[in-house]
């Protein structure tokens, strides 16, 4: 999973100093705990790791130094090294901390996101200050191998597409990323890569992105259930989940014909309602007083009336769109592509209704609420007299879009663990579901999805803190430890850091 582009996010809501907030840290620091233990039957002794963003270790809107060295799989490395497992395991670490991505100098990716607490009730992630390191391309990585396939943005289809990674493709075609440390960039697949290495063990977690990128959209793009041809589709569509599991067996055989007594761990893919990108904001974030109430409400007088005259046979309709602010908390406005279209009729009467509780505005909306779309126009105020658009809200027929392709997605990869008894299944959308309705308890203390101060999960509200990484990855060594009969030490995610502050 991964924000291609970072904007500053001022959450009003959320009132703290770093001093009452465990979750602030300003330095990477990160004991780890462990005891003996053993790998029963899980041959660890070659360890490969493929996957998105989430296996890279992005965190706080971009890849950093810190996040890659505290990623799930250097956590499940180091772990597996205590019980005899591969000492040996690689990443393709960038150059700094600072996150940004150049490419051939220039700088394509924001740095990670800081929060600044310059004014403690209004604090606000903003991107660390600096010049970024990393370049794309010569980073003198190429030609080698390594244990983590994590690349940031990669869907399933991609992995097992040859040239993803050339510089040629940059930087519509391909992924910088990748260009980063493929063995060839101009000809390398990222699964080749992985398979060339012969893993006795492999995690394999793919698919967030097939469903992800149109829900930080906001549903700006295209299901494309029914076509099976990735080679058709735009950047924020979901995948055709026939497609999904016709590259998800090839993945998989690509690691069993590269070592047919090859073992492993597949993750399957969390509910995008259990991630504070979609949490956060909510959908009444406007107070009005009675004046301004009864104002608006006349602004808005001839569009309802324009409304229920067309729509009369329809009164449910008319419910829906009907905009009523009253004093208090109110609902902001939104655009609706799925309501009648009546501009035919009069062109004022745009597919406009305001938000209920059943959507989901996206984090990066509330930088926009309450500002004016027009600066010279006082009235038009995003939310409040100008609908907020498509891209900053998923609406309940998106969501049920997204909600039917992970579910085909997750009974895929299910399927794909139930029928080798090599493989395990780690159900990562039961720990997110977990750490969103009632936050996890670790015993040294515990992390919920609160955005900011929860712990879980870093500043870009998609990505995991090196704390929420090593929860995910003790519920990995869990699932190894029950399938394969070891004893594999888990970590006390306590001494892993959580958020950065300026």
């Amino acid at each position: 999973m991964m924000l291609m582009k970072n904007q500053i996010i001022k959450l009003a809501c959320i009132t703290f100093a770093c001093a009452v907030v465990s979750a602030c840290d300003t330095d990477f620091d990160n004991p780890v705990s462990g005891s003996s233990g053993h790998s029963g039957d899980a041959d660890l002794s070659k360890f490969v790791t493929i996957g998105d963003s989430l296996t890279a270790g992005y965190a706080d809107g971009a890849l950093y130094k810190s996040g890659q060295e505290n990623s799930y799989p250097a956590i499940l490395a180091q772990q597996f090294a205590k019980v005899g497992g591969d000492s040996n395991f690689t990443q393709p670490l960038v150059s700094d901390n600072l996150g940004g991505l150049l490419i051939n100098n220039v700088q394509y990716f924001d740095n990670r996101l800081v929060l600044n607490l310059t004014d403690p009730t209004s604090p606000s992630p903003e991107p660390i200050a600096g010049t970024p390191t990393t370049e794309a391309i010569g980073s003198g990585l190429n030609g080698s191998v390594f244990s983590n396939m994590g690349v940031p943005g990669a869907k399933s289809f991609h992995l097992g597409a040859p040239g993803y990674g050339n510089p040629l493709g940059l930087p519509a075609a391909a992924n910088p990323y990748f260009t980063r440390f493929a063995s060839d960039p101009a000809t390398a697949a990222m699964i080749t890569d992985a398979a060339a290495q012969q893993p006795s063990f492999f995690v394999m977690w793919i698919g967030n992105n097939d469903v992800l990128s149109y829900a930080t959209t906001g549903g700006v793009g295209v299901d494309q259930s029914g076509n099976p041809n990735p080679a058709t589709y735009g950047s924020n569509d979901i995948t055709d989940p026939t497609a999904f599991a016709g590259v998800y067996a090839q993945l998989v055989g690509a690691f069993k014909v590269a070592n047919p007594a090859v073992q492993g761990v597949l993750v399957n893919i969390p509910d995008v309602k259990t991630i504070p990108y979609f949490t956060t904001v909510p959908y009444n974030p406007v107070p009005l007083d009675q004046a301004t109430a009864d104002y608006l409400n006349g602004q808005y007088a001839a569009y309802n009336g324009g409304v229920a005259a067309i729509l009369a046979a329809n009164p449910a309709e008319v419910a829906k769109r009907t905009i009523n602010f009253t004093a208090g908390q109110n609902a902001v406005v939104i655009m609706d592509e799925y309501l009648t279209d009546l501009t035919g009729f009069n062109p004022a009467l745009i597919n406009m209704r305001q938000a209920t509780a059943d959507d989901l505005l996206v984090l990066t909306s509330s930088s926009k609420i309450g500002t004016l779309a027009n600066p010279a126009d006082p009235s038009t105020v995003w939310g409040v007299g100008v609908p907020l658009q498509d891209g900053d809200v998923l609406i309940p027929e998106e969501i049920a879009l997204i909600d039917a392709a992970r579910t085909a997605f997750n009974n895929t990869i299910k399927a794909a663990a139930d029928a080798d008894t090599n493989l395990v299944l780690v159900d990562s959308a039961a720990v997110l579901e977990e750490i969103s309705n009632t936050g996890i308890d670790y015993g040294t203390g515990a992390i919920n999805a609160n955005y900011a101060t929860g712990g879980a999960f870093s500043l870009d509200g998609v990505h995991p803190t090196a704390r929420g990484y090593a929860v995910m990855a003790n519920a990995i060594i869990d699932e190894i430890n029950t399938g394969f009969s070891a004893s594999i030490p888990r970590v006390d995610p306590g001494t892993y850091t959580t958020i950065f502050v300026k």
